[in-house]
């Protein structure tokens, strides 16, 4: 039988840290609207920022769905499950918040991720969820799935282009200013990365990425 829980702490904490892959979902309010569902990997780019909140990076893509329906109405859902071991699916519903690279809490946001993660080439927001309903379910029908190891495409397609490049980018994707449905997605034009994260961070080793987040911290 699933459960329903009050804060992410203990198992269910662990159980989301240690997946590879979650799921986000969002809808517009129309109900002639897209509902969009996304797959998430990259390790490392999903954080738990306390009992009730979470936050994931989110990089460049043809489409900007998720900013869109948040930008409108806030709804959001993760969901993760298990592929090995017991079988087990988390769900947070919630509220979700596009933090900008102009907000002012974008630099200290990104400084709470693994640095090694947190590469900024291709970031275009930090999505902030906070909970409003916390569950489990059996999974029993999901399958067993082999992890061999993670896609470096997207790293490494973004990690080729200057922070110039990758604004020009998104420009040019016809449905990155506006989603699918015409609602206002991602503003354009992209703001620069706040400092110390401009350019490539392919260019800067992972102690150099460190040390630049322990400065931010320390601000």
């Amino acid at each position: 039988m699933g459960k329903t829980y009050e804060r992410l702490d203990g198992r269910l904490r662990r159980f989301i840290e240690d997946q590879v892959v979650f799921f986000v979902a969002t809808a517009p309010l129309s109900a002639q609207g897209s509902v969009n569902l996304s797959p998430k990997g990259r390790a490392g780019t999903l954080i738990i920022l306390d009992e009730r909140t979470l936050a994931y990076l989110d990089f460049g893509g043809s489409h900007a769905e998720t900013l869109a329906h948040l930008r409108e109405n806030g709804r959001i859902t993760l969901m993760w499950c298990a592929f090995s071991g017991p079988p087990t699916i988390v769900r947070v519903h919630g509220r979700g918040e596009p933090v900008f690279r102009d907000d002012p809490r974008f630099a200290a946001l990104l400084a709470r991720f693994d640095p090694r993660a947190a590469d900024p080439s291709g970031l275009r927001s930090i999505i902030v969820v906070t909970a409003e309903r916390i569950s489990d379910s059996c999974g029993y029908a999901v399958p067993f799935l082999e992890y061999r190891e993670e896609r470096s495409l997207h790293r490494e397609y973004f990690g080729r282009r200057t922070d110039e490049e990758f604004a020009a980018y998104c420009e040019r994707k016809e449905y990155n200013g506006t989603s699918i449905d015409g609602l206002p997605a991602l503003p354009l034009p992209l703001p620069p990365l706040p400092d110390p994260w401009v350019g490539p961070a392919e260019t800067r080793s992972a102690e150099t990425l460190r040390a630049e987040t322990l400065s931010v911290e320390n601000r």
